[in-house]
């Protein structure tokens, strides 16, 4: 498209490609909703008004609003590869993600992520990405892979390239860390993201001195006021396990709602299908009560002006025909949607099905070193109290408990009376044979034992279960399918689901593998489990960068002393 041409459309003097007639415009600009009709020539929006065009579209007084972006989405939790997550995300109106592909990194490390940009390059749908700042996550856990500053460097050439995704080893940088703060100085000049639960007062200044400009993981009010006095950009999630728009909306107005973006972080298959994704937290924002017009903003123009995207996030001349249509606020039912300029979804349907252009995926890498359920046993040497981790409900955050044990035989076991379950971290990248052992409580489970090679950020093997029998029969299926879920019950597996692709995601459709995670659900249900999503908080409870209590496979991490503690007290 010659620049000539593109004035020559936006001025009338050519027809325009295509003319989107008698929409509500949502002007992210002005902060007003305006009825009017908008050209589109080539891959640009050209004007507002009245054009002659190849094609007319009349919308007859539907919402048209700038293409939705998340602004921090990690890909490999919707257990499906790009192109397939596409094909859930573009018919909501979302033409845009950041991601953060540390899941697969920490299994591949450089292999990985050149898979997901590989993978991206065939769907409608603009896959920014943030290069991971911590593979390994810390020094507490064993991962597959390790990136450095070097690494780190060369893949910020790439041009899908944005900056430095979430700093999670905050200590590291208050600690002055060199490999840490050589990461930050390799990105000097680039958008750093950040990663700092509770980080508060002086902490919190030296660690946005440090160039870290936005927090995703703020679940207070006056965590996200902090945040946002000391110039951070605050993405405001709903995922799957944490939610917090509820919480933090309060604290957007007018005036502030600049420093706002929404993020989904992780989000399950079966939330895309049933609610959507970024259409789903513009409608929870507008029935909480936020102006519509903020609620887009937050979800178009602001993260295009935190990341630096140019002629992005706005219905305007000279910006990208990303565009979605919807029906209306309160059902944010998209039946219309434009990338670049030409229609990619409607009603609810990818217009050309995204196809990864056989895009190979890494080996698998789910290697353990020979275990028996012997392997599981905690002996308790005449202690009889445990740190225990706690579950919040609807959060990955947890607390610690100090419980009594029930001992029998010398061992500390599974207590369903007090529902407190043995809980294990089997490394499963290089064979070392570490395995960590604790307890959980909150599961509520009276039977079985269920396992997942989903293990943010390691993703090692993690299992809970009510005996070391079942918790082995779960831990073995996980290995024998290359990686996936599992629920096992009396020795037997009930439900699974193989997930090939670094043990993180499968090849099947969305559709399926939703109905699959269903089916595992109602199994885990059956075991007695009393959470709606056992599987996404057991992936979170060996992540050892959220406090305040997690294990992994070198043992229990006390994340407000990021350091190890012993399970007896």
């Amino acid at each position: 498209m010659q620049l000539e041409d593109l004035i020559s459309a936006a001025r009338g003097e050519i027809r325009v490609s295509l003319l989107l007639k008698d929409a509500n415009i949502v002007d992210v600009f002005s902060g007003e909703i305006f009825r009017g009709n908008v050209a589109v020539y080539g891959d640009r929006i050209v004007g507002i008004g009245d054009y002659q065009a190849d094609r007319t579209v009349d919308l007859d007084g539907k919402f048209l609003a700038p293409g939705f972006t998340d602004g921090h989405v990690h890909v490999e939790s919707a257990m499906v590869t790009v192109p397939e997550y596409a094909r859930a995300v573009v018919p909501n109106g979302t033409t845009a993600v950041v991601i953060d592909p540390h899941e697969i990194a920490n299994v591949f490390g450089d292999e990985g992520i050149r898979y997901m940009i590989d993978s991206s390059k065939s769907v409608p749908l603009d896959v920014h990405v943030m290069v991971p700042s911590c593979v390994p996550a810390t020094p507490l856990e064993t991962s597959g892979a390790r990136l450095d500053a070097d690494d780190v460097t060369a893949f910020l050439h790439y041009p899908e390239v944005l900056g430095l995704a979430e700093m999670m080893n905050f200590p590291g940088v208050l600690l002055r860390v060199p490999d840490v703060l050589e990461k930050i100085k390799a990105a000097s000049g680039r958008v750093i993201d950040g990663h700092a639960p509770g980080l508060t007062g002086k902490d919190l200044a030296a660690y946005v001195s440090a160039g870290i400009r936005s927090d995703h993981e703020c679940t207070t009010l006056d965590e996200a006021r902090e945040k946002i006095r000391s110039g951070m950009t605050v993405m405001v999630r709903e995922g799957t396990a944490a939610k917090n728009l509820a919480t933090l909306l309060p604290l957007v107005n007018a005036g502030n709602v600049h420093r706002f973006m929404f993020c989904t972080d992780d989000r399950h298959p079966a939330d895309l299908l049933a609610e959507g994704h970024i259409n789903f937290l513009i409608r929870k924002a507008v029935r909480l009560g936020l102006d519509p017009v903020l609620a887009v903003r937050m979800a178009t123009l602001n993260p295009a002006s935190y990341f630096g995207l140019r002629n992005a996030g706005a219905v305007a001349p000279g910006y990208k025909a990303d565009i979605a249509v919807f029906d209306g606020f309160d059902s944010m039912n998209v039946s219309l949607v434009l990338k670049d300029g030409k229609i990619a979804a409607e009603n609810g349907v990818m217009v050309s099905p995204a196809k990864s252009r056989a895009v190979a995926a890494p080996a698998s890498s789910v290697r353990i070193k020979s275990m028996t359920k012997g392997s599981l046993e905690i002996k308790s040497g005449g202690k009889t109290r445990i740190r225990v981790i706690q579950l919040i409900p609807n959060q990955i955050v947890t607390r610690q408990a100090i419980l009594d044990a029930d001992i029998r035989n010398g061992m500390a076991v599974s207590d369903t009376v007090s529902d407190v379950l043995k809980i294990a971290v089997v490394e499963r990248h290089k064979a070392t044979g570490n395995i960590g052992l604790g307890f959980v409580r909150g599961f509520g489970m009276k039977k079985g034992a269920l396992a997942s090679s989903v293990a943010h950020d390691s993703h090692n093997i993690i299992a809970v279960g009510t005996g070391d029998a079942d918790m082995f029969a779960a831990i073995q299926k996980i290995v024998d399918m290359g990686g996936g879920l599992a629920a096992v019950s009396d020795g037997a597996v009930v439900e699974a689901l193989p997930l090939p692709v670094a043990g993180l995601m499968s090849q099947e459709r969305l559709e399926t593998v939703r109905d699959r995670i269903d089916a595992l659900k109602k199994a885990a249900r059956s075991l007695g489990c009393v959470l709606d999503d056992p599987f996404m908080h057991l992936s979170f409870l060996a992540l050892p960068v959220i406090p305040e209590l997690k294990l992994t496979d070198k043992g229990l991490v006390d994340v407000g002393k990021f350091d190890m503690v012993p399970l007896f007290v």
